[in-house]
């Protein structure tokens, strides 16, 4: 008998200490690291290709929740981050274009990519000087919205947003293993950005052993396969595999600093892959991603979710998942939180100039079909490209379509010019080499994606059709870069301090006299209190504008 009561005291105590943890860990605010890697599509191990061994991001899968539809706004880099930073399409506001220029804040270690758009021309034939991105006014950075609700936000380390990053977006940018930065009981948003499956590290790791080798790999029907294709194609494989290793000590670091079980952890890629018809592609190649989020206490541990997804709901999934209600005006929205949703339809894609070349392509996913609208049809499909064409594969497949060395599926890419539309079958052409366009059973599917295209066209008065230099001209007014207004201080008799800027969608940013000279600037949402011999120093920046004069106290 007493053994029996003595069982139930202790079950009894059990739960109600399991309740009590629960609840101190319910009080407890969510931190959100984002894991940010570059040029890759959903390849990995989790998502079915068994040649490229990735038991890292598995185990993130395994334990969080895969998205199998989840896709770019563009194939390329810095218009895609656009829309992860500003939650908007980039043709919408003229950011489509890659790339504005030799942006401040934009660094890689090597310093590899385009450093200025001299001698760059428009489609209207007029040059492309540098020039940065002026977004509406009620257009913001998202992590803004997490800093005025006391998140700690750090991008270690890659900002390439068509604007240089406004100093009151992020605590810290920049830099590496910025964790220490962050204090020690102040929830954070921390994105780590990897470098090693950039389109560059084919040629900068090729002498790196191989850990998936050239007789493993799977040789898309839009190449030959020859040893070169193999070669490239393995070194890409053994990036992603690095890659993994590189996630796996960043989950272990965070495991050895007990935040595994407080955070919300995303693992996505910038875009689709990084080799030829690939990176820059508008299509399923070019925009299909990795997406994976891993929930603390194993919620939705294992579940695959199909629905359709853009990196640029990333910053409203974010902030609907800590509570904070993402602002109206975005194309971007929740897919998951207290303000998620409804699913998407459609997944609308943009390709135009990359660097020193200029096209025009537009497209629509719905999950199985790709449809692409070619506005420059007398252009090849596979443009010219220094950059890309550092990639050895590239330069051989192009010599062999110069000298009629391709033929089948890998001719289909070389096509010289461009049909009017494309209509790709995902389900049975995974590869999208077999255009149905002019195919009569797939007319109904036609006839909607080309509406649906037509429609979001116009809804969002695509930047596409106008010269990028007309585009710039309404940005920076006879190519001067507009200046933000200085701020305004005021200070009651009470040490209340009120700030303003006449520069309207400005945000304000501030440093109290103990943190003046160490670069980082808190973010002005209401008044401050401050003591009357303290000093204070403010300025205010507007995306795109010249940031203004420090106006001291």
């Amino acid at each position: 008998m007493k053994l029996a009561i003595y069982s139930f005291l202790f079950i009894l105590f059990g739960a109600i200490t399991v309740r009590i943890n629960a609840q101190e860990t319910a009080k407890k605010p969510l931190n959100v690291v984002w894991i940010s890697c570059e040029d890759v599509g959903p390849i990995m191990g989790v998502y079915g290709v068994d040649q490229i061994k990735t038991p890292n991001i598995d185990k993130l899968a395994a334990e969080g929740v895969r998205y199998s539809n989840a896709y770019s706004t563009v194939g390329v880099c810095a218009p895609s981050r656009f829309s992860i930073i500003t939650s908007m399409y980039p043709a919408r506001l003229g950011a489509h274009n890659m790339r504005t220029g030799n942006l401040n804040n934009y660094k890689t270690p090597e310093k590899l990519f385009l450093k200025t758009t001299t001698n760059i021309i428009d489609k209207a034939g007029h040059p492309i000087p540098e020039y940065e991105v002026v977004t509406p006014e009620n257009v913001k950075p998202f992590t803004q919205y997490l800093r005025a609700e006391g998140y700690y936000c750090i991008n270690d380390n890659k900002c390439d947003y068509q604007f240089n990053a406004p100093f009151t977006a992020w605590d810290h940018t920049l830099g590496s293993n910025l964790f220490d930065k962050i204090p020690g009981n102040q929830p954070f948003f921390y994105v780590k950005n990897l470098y090693t499956t950039h389109e560059s590290r084919i040629w900068l790791r090729k002498d790196e052993p191989l850990t998936v080798f050239p007789d493993e790999v799977i040789v898309p029907d839009y190449y030959p396969d020859i040893p070169e294709v193999r070669n490239d194609l393995a070194i890409k494989y053994s990036n992603i595999e690095a890659l993994d290793k590189e996630v796996g000590e960043l989950l272990k670091d965070l495991e050895a600093k007990n935040l595994l079980d407080n955070t919300i952890i995303f693992f996505w890629s910038d875009h689709g892959g990084n080799l030829l018809r690939q990176k820059r592609a508008v299509g399923n190649s070019g925009l299909h991603v990795p997406l994976i989020i891993r929930y603390p206490n194993k919620y939705k541990a294992g579940e695959v979710e199909n629905a359709l997804v853009s990196l640029m709901d990333l910053g409203p999934t974010v902030m609907s998942l800590l509570d904070i209600k993402p602002p109206k005006h975005t194309d971007g929205k929740a897919f998951a939180g207290r303000y998620k949703k409804e699913s998407r339809d459609y997944i609308f894609g943009s390709a135009d100039r990359f660097d020193e070349s200029t096209d025009m392509q537009r497209s629509v996913l719905d999950g199985r079909f790709v449809y692409i609208k070619n506005f420059m049809t007398e252009l090849p499909l596979i443009f010219r490209n220094k950059y890309r064409e550092q990639i050895p594969m590239n330069k051989k497949l192009i010599d062999m379509d110069i000298k009629g060395e391709l033929s089948g599926d890998a001719a289909y890419i070389f096509m010289k010019k461009k049909p009017v539309e494309e209509l790709y079958d995902l389900k049975t052409d995974p590869d999208e080499v077999h255009n149905l366009a002019l195919n009569p059973v797939y007319e109904a599917k036609l006839i909607e994606l080309r509406t649906a295209l037509s429609k979001w066209q116009a809804e969002i008065d695509d930047q596409g059709f106008k010269p990028e230099s007309e585009i710039i001209k309404g940005f920076w007014p006879k190519m001067i870069q507009p200046v933000t207004s200085d701020v305004k201080i005021e200070i009651n008799s009470y040490g209340l301090v009120k700030m303003s800027c006449d520069t309207k969608g400005a945000s304000i940013g501030y440093q109290t006299e103990d943190m003046i000279g160490k670069g980082r600037w808190l973010l002005y949402t209401k008044p401050i209190k401050i003591k009357s011999t303290q000093k204070l120093l403010a300025r205010a920046i507007r995306i795109g504008y010249k940031a203004s004069n420090i106006t001291l106290n």
